[in-house]
């Protein structure tokens, strides 16, 4: 911590102005912020009798959208891998919510065993599902490989959630009217699907990788109300925003210290975790959205996907080329 304080010291000495323009950007940016506001989820819809399951929801936007979940009066199973955490979350969300109804299933989106294993768990417990959000990611890890092989980015945040999804559809439609909900991100505008090297062996970049995990978020769930027309299950695809959680806690101590002081005023325009589940929460219990399918949303509003977002043929490519690799073809 010394050696951090002593590098920050002598970085504002030989860079007094730089810092100056930052310090005042900043001012302006928190300004920008409030005028800005963000998309709040107005509805107050009841889910008494509903079961819900929620990838990820021991922390950040996932954790705020359990707890509205649970204000609602639903069953909420939360999918997560530390289940140390998990258990801990769980509490936090009865308390907050008045809601005893709240279990916690071991999920690793990260070795497909853990997912048929959580699915198999859902169907011998569970008597309905009325919404799956697969919320759960990863962001910018290096270059890691899952249980099964597969890049960590592409495996956690599209297969895992690709196999689970498709694991529950029976009880999903069998619910109906059901919804799936997304998590993707802005990230899918500048993405690209990557079928000759999906796994990105040939030149990996952390970015680039992200970039393309978002997309397949995007294009599954265009392909999966697709083929879920007339079942009375609808799916959606979401930007939550910047938001102020651990996702992003292998990119910052990977930037150099210029890096990360040029960053400091943008934190002004990241919003919280209840901020950010607010879309989520949005497309999972909105009335005005039980006729929408495959449709893209961000703040609370729905937003028209990229072009390579709303591609029908990639979207078939890469839901054949996913189940093939999940062991679904």
């Amino acid at each position: 911590m010394e050696d951090y304080t002593k590098q920050v010291k002598q970085f504002v000495e030989e860079h007094s102005t730089a810092v100056a323009v930052v310090l005042v950007t900043g001012v302006g940016l928190f300004a920008l912020k409030r005028w800005m506001g963000g998309g709040v989820c107005r509805s107050k819809a009841r889910l008494d009798g509903k079961i819900v399951l929620i990838t990820g929801a021991n922390t950040g936007i996932g954790k705020e959208t359990a707890v509205d979940i649970a204000k609602r009066g639903a069953r909420l199973i939360l999918a997560c891998r530390d289940m140390g955490r998990a258990n801990k979350a769980a509490e936090e969300i009865r308390e907050r919510s008045g809601n005893g109804n709240v279990v916690v299933k071991k999920l690793d989106l990260a070795s497909l065993q853990s997912v048929r294993a959580l699915a198999k768990d859902v169907h011998e417990t569970e008597e309905r599902l009325d919404i799956l959000i697969n919320n759960a990611g990863i962001m910018m890890c290096p270059k890691w490989q899952t249980e099964d092989g597969f890049e960590m980015q592409l495996g956690t945040n599209h297969l895992g959630h690709f196999l689970l999804t498709n694991l529950l559809l029976d009880l999903l439609k069998k619910s109906a009217p059901s919804r799936v909900v997304n998590v993707s991100s802005l990230a899918h505008e500048t993405g690209k699907i990557h079928f000759d090297d999906i796994n990105l062996d040939k030149n990996y970049d952390p970015y680039t990788s992200y970039l393309q995990s978002k997309l397949a978020n995007v294009l599954f769930n265009h392909e999966l109300a697709v083929r879920l027309q007339g079942t009375g299950v609808t799916t959606y695809a979401l930007h939550p925003g910047v938001i102020r959680t651990e996702l992003g806690r292998h990119l910052l101590p990977s930037l150099p210290l210029w890096k990360r002081l040029l960053f400091i005023p943008f934190i002004f325009l990241i919003k919280t975790p209840w901020q950010g589940a607010q879309t989520t929460i949005y497309c999972a219990v909105d009335e005005s959205l039980q006729n929408s399918s495959g449709l893209y949303y961000s703040d609370c509003a729905p937003k028209e996907a990229a072009p390579q977002g709303r591609d029908d043929a990639a979207a078939r490519r890469l839901w054949d080329l996913s189940a093939s690799m999940v062991g679904l073809a």
